[in-house]
C-alpha cells in the first residue's frame, strides 16, 4: 500500500480516537450520560449520527455494487427506505424522546417498554434484551468481518490484521466516551460519507469518454436493464423491496439517537438534516454504480467483483493521499454501525441485566464501569466470531434488520400513539414477529427454480420483514383488546401524551 494511503488512514484512525479522549469529559459522571450521552445531542449530530449508524458498509459497497450490476432495478427499494427513514422521524422521534424522559428516565429500549407497559415481572424486558444482544452479537460479528475484508481487498493486508485494527480502535474510543464518542465519531463519519459519494462519482464522470447523452447510451449498450424501473418487476417484488423501510423503526441502535436529542423541538431540524444527507448519500451510491460500469467499460478495467466499484475508482482516480481518505469513507460506514451496535448491546447488558438481577443499589461510578466492561466483552465474542470470514454467523445478520423490524417496529408504534397497549399484547407481538421472520427465512417449503431437489424459504419470494411486520401489529392489537392495561400505565400515557402537546 502507497505511504500515502497509510498516512491518510492514520490521520483517519487518530482523529477517531481524539474525539474519543474528548467525550470522556462527557460519559463519566452517570449512567445516563454513558448511555445517552446525557440527553443533549445537537440535531445535526443527532441527525447523522442516526444516518451513519443505519448505512454501514453496505451504502459504500453493496449499493454501488447493485446499481453497476442491475442498474435502477434498486430504485424501490431506495423509495422504500427514504420513506421509512421519514416516517421514523415524524412518528418515532419526537414522541419516544418525550416518553422516554417522562417515564421513569428509561435508558434502553428494554427499560421503555417495561416501564411504559408496567411489566413487574420483568418479562417483557428480558426478551427484548435477549433479542437485542443476541442479534447484535451477530450484527458486529459481520461488521467486523467486513472491516477485515476491506483491509485485505483494498489495503493490501491480513484480514487477521484488518479485523484486529477495526476492532481496536472502535472498541477504544466506544470504551472511552460512550455514546457521545460513538455519536461525535458517528457525525464526522457521516461527513466523509457524503463527501466521498459526491465526489468519486463526479470525477469519474468527468473522465469519461462522453457526454451525459452519449453516457446513457452507452450504459445501455453494455446492460438494456440498466435504467428498467419498472420492467419485469411484480407487485410482490415491488412490495418486498419497499418493505426494508419498515424496519426503521424497530432498530435500537437507530431510535436510541431521538433518546439522546435535547430536546423533541430538535426533531424537525434534525430530520431536514438527516434525510437530506441520506437522499444524498443513496443518489451517490447509485451513480457511483452507474458511472463506474462505463468508466470500467471505457477504460477497460477488469472488475471481478461489482461491490468493490467504489473502491476501484477511488484507487484508479485520485492520489494515494486522497485515495486514502476515500477508503476510509467505506471503514467509517463500518466502525459507525459497529461502535452503534456494541454501545446499544453493552447499554442493554447494564441496565437490562446486571443492575436489575444483580445490584439494584449499585453506584453510578460502578453502572459506568459494568458498561465498558460489557463493551469490551461483546466486542471480544464478536472477534472471536469474525475470526473466520466465511463462518456460518453471517448468513444471520442479513436478516437481522428483519427481525429487529418484526419484532419491535409494531410495538414502538403501538406503545408511543396507542393507550390501549397491554403488556400481554407486546409480548405476544414481540414472539410473532421474532418467530415469523425466523421461520420465513430458514424454513424452506417453496421448490427449488433449477428443478432440484432444494427447496427454498419463503424469503426468498417476499421479504420476511414484511409479514413479520403485520403479525406482529395484528396479534399486539388483538391481544391488547383482551388483555387491557392497568389504570397506571394509562395515566403514563396520558401523562407524556399531555408533555408532548404542550
Amino acid at each position: 500500500m502507497p505511504t500515502a494511503t497509510l498516512i491518510s488512514l492514520g490521520f483517519y484512525v487518530l482523529l477517531m480516537l481524539g474525539i474519543g479522549v474528548y467525550a470522556l469529559r462527557y460519559s463519566t459522571g452517570n449512567l445516563s450520560e454513558f448511555m445517552l450521552g446525557g440527553r443533549r445531542l445537537g440535531p445535526g449530530v443527532t441527525a447523522l449520527s442516526a444516518g451513519a449508524s443505519d448505512m454501514s458498509g453496505w451504502l459504500m459497497l453493496g449499493v454501488p455494487g447493485a446499481a453497476y450490476a442491475s442498474g435502477l432495478s434498486l430504485t424501490w427499494l431506495i423509495i422504500g427506505l427514504i420513506i421509512g427513514a421519514y416516517m421514523n422521524y415524524l412518528l418515532v422521534a419526537p414522541r419516544l424522546r418525550v416518553f422516554t424522559e417522562s417515564i421513569d428516565d428509561a435508558l434502553t429500549i428494554p427499560d421503555y417498554l417495561e416501564k411504559r407497559l408496567m411489566d413487574g415481572s420483568h418479562v417483557l424486558r428480558i426478551l427484548a434484551s435477549i433479542v437485542i444482544v443476541v442479534f447484535f452479537v451477530l450484527y458486529t460479528s459481520s461488521g467486523m468481518v467486513a472491516g477485515g475484508k476491506l483491509f485485505d481487498s483494498a489495503f493490501g493486508l491480513p484480514y487477521q490484521t484488518g479485523l484486529w485494527v477495526t476492532t481496536a480502535v472502535v472498541l477504544a474510543y466506544t470504551f472511552m466516551g460512550g455514546f457521545m464518542a460513538v455519536s461525535l465519531t458517528d457525525f464526522v463519519q457521516g461527513i466523509i460519507i457524503c463527501l466521498a459519494l459526491v465526489v468519486v462519482p463526479l470525477v469519474a464522470f468527468l473522465g469519461l469518454n462522453s457526454g451525459l447523452g452519449d453516457a446513457q447510451s452507452s450504459l445501455i449498450q453494455i446492460n438494456p436493464n440498466l435504467f428498467a424501473v419498472f420492467s419485469g418487476v411484480t407487485v410482490i417484488s415491488v412490495a418486498s423491496s419497499m418493505a426494508w423501510g419498515l424496519g426503521y423503526v424497530g432498530q435500537p441502535h437507530i431510535i436510541v439517537r431521538f433518546m439522546a436529542i435535547r430536546s423533541s423541538s430538535d426533531i424537525p431540524t434534525a430530520r431536514r438534516i438527516g434525510m437530506s444527507w441520506m437522499i444524498i448519500a443513496l443518489l451517490g451510491a447509485t451513480s457511483t454504480g452507474l458511472v463506474g460500469a462505463l468508466y470500467v467499460a471505457q477504460h477497460n478495467i477488469a472488475l471481478t467483483d461489482p461491490e468493490t466499484i467504489f473502491i476501484v475508482l477511488s484507487q484508479t482516480l485520485f492520489h494515494p493521499f486522497v485515495g486514502g481518505f476515500l477508503l476510509a469513507a467505506i471503514l467509517a460506514a463500518i466502525m459507525s454501525t459497529i461502535s452503534s451496535q456494541l454501545l446499544v448491546s453493552s447499554s442493554s447488558l447494564t441496565e437490562d441485566a446486571y443492575r436489575l438481577f444483580f445490584r439494584r443499589n449499585a453506584s453510578q461510578r460502578e453502572l459506568v464501569l459494568v458498561g465498558r466492561l460489557c463493551v469490551l466483552v461483546v466486542a471480544l465474542i464478536a472477534a472471536v466470531l469474525a475470526l473466520n470470514p466465511n463462518s456460518s454467523v453471517l448468513g444471520l445478520v442479513s436478516h437481522a434488520w428483519a427481525g429487529f423490524g418484526a419484532a419491535f417496529g409494531p410495538i414502538i408504534i403501538l406503545s408511543l400513539h396507542w393507550r390501549g397497549l397491554s403488556k400481554q399484547g407486546a409480548l405476544a407481538g414481540i414472539l410473532v414477529g421474532a418467530i415469523t421472520v425466523l421461520l420465513w427465512s430458514y424454513l424452506p417449503v417453496l421448490p427449488a427454480l433449477d428443478g432440484s431437489d432444494v427447496k427454498r424459504t419463503l424469503d426468498s419470494k417476499l421479504y420476511s420483514l414484511l409479514p413479520g411486520f403485520v403479525l406482529c401489529w395484528l396479534v399486539a392489537f388483538g391481544v391488547s383488546k383482551f388483555t387491557p392495561p392497568p389504570k397506571l400505565v394509562l395515566d403514563k400515557f396520558d401523562r407524556a401524551h399531555g408533555i408532548m402537546r404542550s
